[in-house]
């Protein structure tokens, strides 16, 4: 099934601070499932898991032990693991796209209904909803629609630039009823695909509007100063996840900050 239909709505979310893969997630759902803190629930669950494994006696080694969580940094950066824990409760399942169960979707992409791509520290999902397909990347003001020869082409730059890539199938849920959700968290919107079209060209244009010049300035400066401006949100994070994890040790940070939607709501308002 191809999923959610809701009225012929996207639902995207805006990078908010290190919560690519929870925005991944959600957009692969198109809807508000999961949060920070439930990913870390899951993340932890999984490190149990591993740590029980590891006390058995034909474990290779009790080192593992003494080591940082795998699955979770204290920034908000969850691995596959976690991702795939999240969408096995919508019963969908993540496949390496070089597996070969996969090798359809390498042939023929557009015939399938989600992707889920790495980099790094950086989730994002490419998505199909309404028959057209779009990416739903975080760190983008709105979800970009991309024509059927486009994704696999863009699949392919992805692949040959190092970034991982996982097909997602399964039963997509039907439909997220957008009253009981939009206001469930600060990150996530509905946009027509209307919408999303001329907030993707206003952010196109070469005459943008000032909130996004100002991003764009934003993101020359350096990243330190940036982190200190979220110090306050990053503390929040940290601390909700510590107490989730318990006595898990940090791991390294994750990508930086952007902008929040209320300059997507900017855009829409002066388009109208």
């Amino acid at each position: 099934m191809e999923g959610p239909s809701n009225g012929g709505m996207l639902y995207h979310e805006v990078q908010e601070s290190k919560l690519c893969a929870v925005h991944c997630v959600n957009t692969v759902l198109q809807g508000p499932f999961f949060t920070e803190i439930d990913l870390a629930a899951l993340a932890s669950d999984l490190d149990l898991e591993e740590r029980r494994m590891m006390l058995q006696p034909s474990a290779p080694s009790a080192e593992f032990l003494s080591e940082d969580s795998h699955n979770v940094s204290m920034d908000g950066d969850f691995s596959i693991q976690v991702l795939q824990k999240a969408l096995e409760v919508w019963d969908l399942q993540v496949i390496p796209l070089d597996c070969p169960v996969a090798e359809p979707a390498q042939i023929d992409p557009e015939l399938e209904n989600a992707f889920i791509c790495n980099l790094q520290n950086h989730w994002f999902c490419i998505r199909k909803v309404g028959g057209e397909w779009y990416n739903f990347d975080s760190l983008i003001a709105a979800p970009e629609h991309l024509s059927k020869f486009y994704l696999s082409a863009y699949l392919d730059t992805l692949k040959s630039s190092n970034w991982s890539i996982f097909l997602v199938r399964g039963n997509f849920p039907k439909e997220c009823p957008i009253s009981s959700f939009e206001a469930s968290n600060g990150y996530g919107q509905w946009l027509t695909p209307e919408d999303a079209e001329r907030i993707t060209k206003s952010c196109n244009s070469t005459e943008r509007p000032p909130e996004i010049s100002n991003q764009n300035q934003q993101h020359s400066e350096p990243l330190i100063p940036l982190e200190e401006a979220a110090e306050h949100e990053d503390e929040d994070l940290k601390a909700a996840i510590a107490a989730s994890l318990m006595d898990h040790p940090a791991m390294t940070n994750a990508e930086a900050d952007t902008p929040s939607q209320n300059e997507n709501k900017n855009i829409i308002e002066k388009d109208k």
